[in-house]
C-alpha cells in the first residue's frame, strides 16, 4: 500500500463525502458527479480519508498540495535537532588542573545541549581500585549538576568505567539561547562602535 493518496480515476468507490476547494462540505455524492465537479473547476479529486465510511475526497490542486507538503516536511527536518554524544576520557590519577580543563569541556558540551559520555581508563594496578574512578565520576557529576543530570550511573566495562551525563536543556533550546546571546553581543558591539 503506497502512502500517496488516490486521485481522480484511481478512487474506486461508489460514493464519496465531498469537500469543496475552500473546505466547505458538499455532502455525499456519487463518484461520477465528484469527478465531473473536479473537471469543471479544473482541480483534482483527492482521497484525504480513505478509511472513513464513505471515504472523504477533496477538490484541490494536487501538484500544489504535494509541493506544499514536501516543503513542510523539509522545514520540519531543518528544525530537527540531532542529539550528539560527546566523549571525554579521564584517568583515575588526574592532575587537578587537567581535571578542571576536562570539566570545562563537559560544561561546554552540556551548555550546547549535547550528552557527554565520560570514560575513566584504568591501567595496570589501577584496575584493583575502581572506587577511585567512581569517586572521580561522582565529583564530576556534582560539579556540573546545574547543567546536566546523570543519565546512566557509573559502571565498570572491562578496563574502563563509563557514565553518561545528559543536559537539562534540549538541543533546540540551547541553540535558540546561543543565537539570542550572539544577537545581544552584536547589538552591544554595534552600539559601542557608534560615535557619541
Amino acid at each position: 500500500m503506497s502512502a500517496e493518496p488516490r486521485i481522480n480515476d484511481r478512487i474506486r468507490v461508489p460514493e464519496v463525502r465531498l469537500v469543496g476547494p475552500n473546505g466547505e462540505q458538499v455532502g455525499i455524492v456519487p463518484i461520477a458527479k465528484a469527478l465531473e465537479l473536479a473537471r469543471e473547476s479544473d482541480l483534482d479529486l483527492v482521497e484525504v480519508a480513505p478509511t472513513a465510511r464513505p471515504p472523504v475526497a477533496k477538490l484541490m490542486d494536487y501538484g500544489k498540495f504535494k509541493y506544499e507538503s514536501a516543503m513542510k516536511a523539509r522545514e520540519a527536518r531543518k528544525n530537527q535537532a540531532h542529539t550528539v554524544i560527546k566523549e571525554i576520557k579521564l584517568r583515575p590519577k588526574i592532575d587537578p588542573h587537567d581535571y578542571e580543563t576536562k570539566k570545562g569541556h563537559v560544561v561546554r558540551f552540556l551548555k550546547a545541549g549535547d550528552k557527554v559520555k565520560v570514560t575513566i581508563m584504568f591501567r595496570g594496578r589501577e584496575q584493583s581500585r575502581p572506587e577511585l574512578g567512581f569517586r572521580l565520576l561522582q565529583r564530576l557529576a556534582d560539579d556540573v549538576e546545574e547543567l546536566g543530570f546523570v543519565e546512566s550511573r557509573p559502571k565498570q566495562d572491562g578496563r574502563n568505567m563509563i557514565m553518561v551525563i545528559g543536559p537539562h536543556k534540549k538541543k533546540a533550546e540551547a541553540k535558540a539561547e546561543a543565537k539570542a546571546e550572539r544577537a545581544a553581543r552584536d547589538e552591544a558591539a554595534a552600539a559601542s562602535d557608534e560615535p557619541a
